[in-house]
């Protein structure tokens, strides 16, 4: 009988022991789901990456280097774990659904990238984030070359091949391998430069001034390398005399810290 109520014992207290670490981990994912959530609803001006293969695992990376706000959209769980383990926000669903889309907050996003591994999926995520945010910022992944103008109809603003971008890489390393290699050292920062973009805002001080008669290239040491106006003109290797106007697109290269201070400059915040 003691052998008995002792084994008894013993089981009782191994169920509870399982019952209570199964409901404690429980509370936790829960917990863990809602300050998500609460953290997803506050999101504004975000990215959301559809899919986190390949493709988008770069872009997780380059998101990350560059401290943006970012939403990854992916169905495996294995993956989705992983992206959440390391304080990423993240959605364990399909991104074809509207609903998806709609909770990762599409409409307040500021761009979304299409990196499912079908060219079809694609589609239907750039039709219904174009459908449901007429101003975002999209980029599709195509896996054939046949979907490009597919995904461009459907509402892409710019849609990348990876296997042309992979041939065009190779014939430029082949051929001019000193612009391979400078371009190389500039994607793995090695060199400390970066290319950027930089919107000129009303109250920025840059606005009517000459290039020359800024501090972009005295005091920052930054080039720029074109200036973009609003009416779609774009001044490549703009000279001094180039007048900076409200609403330019800078596109510059230069080091972390002064790209930093061009963007302050561009924003109109002192």
């Amino acid at each position: 009988m003691v052998v008995i109520l002792i084994g008894a014992g013993g089981v009782a207290l191994a169920v509870s022991a399982l019952v209570q670490s199964v409901v404690q981990s429980e509370l936790v994912a829960t917990f863990g789901q809602r300050r998500r959530s609460r953290k997803m609803s506050k999101l504004s001006a975000h990215y959301i990456i559809c899919g986190s293969g390949r493709v988008g695992s770069h872009l997780v990376r380059d998101l990350v280097r560059t401290n943006q706000d970012f939403v990854v959209i992916e169905q495996d769980q294995q993956k989705a774990a992983e992206f959440s383990q390391r304080g990423f926000n993240v959605l364990v669903s399909d991104a074809t659904l509207e609903e998806t889309l709609r909770e990762a907050r599409v409409e307040h996003a500021r761009g979304l990238a299409a990196c499912l591994p079908d060219d079809a999926d694609n589609v239907y995520v750039v039709l219904i984030a174009r459908d449901l945010n007429p101003n975002l910022h999209i980029v599709a992944r195509a896996a054939e070359e046949q979907a490009e103008a597919k995904l461009l109809r459907a509402g892409a603003n710019h849609v990348v091949a990876p296997t042309i971008i992979g041939g065009h890489r190779m014939a430029v390393a082949l051929t001019k391998p000193a612009v391979s290699e400078f371009m190389d050292s500039i994607a793995a920062n090695e060199l400390g430069l970066g290319f950027e973009q930089f919107e000129v805002d009303a109250a920025s001080s840059l606005v009517g001034k000459k290039l020359r008669s800024t501090t972009i290239r005295s005091e920052l040491d930054i080039v720029i390398v074109s200036i973009r106006r609003q009416s779609g003109e774009t001044l490549f290797n703009p000279s001094g005399d180039s007048q900076i106007e409200s609403g330019d697109i800078l596109i510059a290269i230069g080091r972390a810290e002064s790209l930093s201070e061009l963007n302050k400059l561009a924003r109109g915040v002192s």
